[in-house]
């Protein structure tokens, strides 16, 4: 498949999902505009890269798909005063986005191979630095955060991580509520986060947010 053909499922997705959801942020449409998700997945999946769905990478993990992914960044409105954590940087592109928006972006992943490919795929983005690290361990070296992106679908926010947003400090994710995964932002209040679900939608599990399932007799 010809670089041309990326470039026009590019602006299909941009058009068709990001546009008609009320992604709006021009910055945000902009770097999603530019930056080739194909070459943030396996070669063999690259004609899945704008496809409304997630798409198997190595290690058994699976990228958000881009809608997800446009409008919890949205929801986020990262601006260049941030200090951003992303949770899942699985092969980099998501903390590609954030370099273009933050000012700083901390980039865990706890898969190390993952975690050595995301650092390939960045290594002209001075501002993203690759750690390996526990996803719902954060990275406490470098908080407070301002924002916090748990790239995938969380079923319970653990409260590693809310001690880690600054105050005022906000956070997204697609986290399981009543049942049903939605698009999340909650802003920080002292210890505690408040959340504002805001679409219903599906995203991709992110290992180590499971519920503990209960023993039943």
């Amino acid at each position: 498949m010809g670089q041309e053909n990326f470039t026009q499922m590019r602006k299909a997705m941009v058009v068709s999902q990001l546009r008609t959801t009320d992604v709006s942020d021009p910055r945000l449409i902009a770097a999603m505009s530019h930056i080739p998700r194909e070459d943030f997945v396996p070669a063999g999946r690259r004609s899945f890269a704008y496809a409304d769905r997630g798409v198997k990478i190595d290690e058994g993990r699976v990228l958000n798909p881009p809608l997800t992914t446009g409008r919890l960044l949205n929801m986020a409105r990262v601006t260049k005063a941030d200090n951003v954590l992303l949770i899942g940087a699985a092969t980099g592109y998501t903390a590609a986005v954030l370099a273009e928006l933050a000012g700083t972006v901390t980039a865990v992943e706890q898969n190390p191979k993952l975690a050595a490919t995301a650092a390939k795929n960045l290594a002209d983005c001075t501002n993203v630095t690759i750690e390996t690290g526990t996803f719902t361990d954060g990275w406490r070296a470098s908080a407070p955060y301002s924002v916090i992106v748990v790239d995938g679908l969380a079923e319970q926010m653990p409260q590693t991580l809310v001690d880690q947003l600054a105050p005022d400090g906000r956070i997204v994710a697609v986290i399981l509520h009543d049942g049903v995964p939605r698009l999340a932002l909650g802003r920080a209040a002292g210890s505690h986060v408040g959340y504002q679900y805001f679409a219903d939608g599906g995203g991709c599990p992110l290992p180590g947010f499971e519920i503990a399932k209960s023993f039943k007799f």
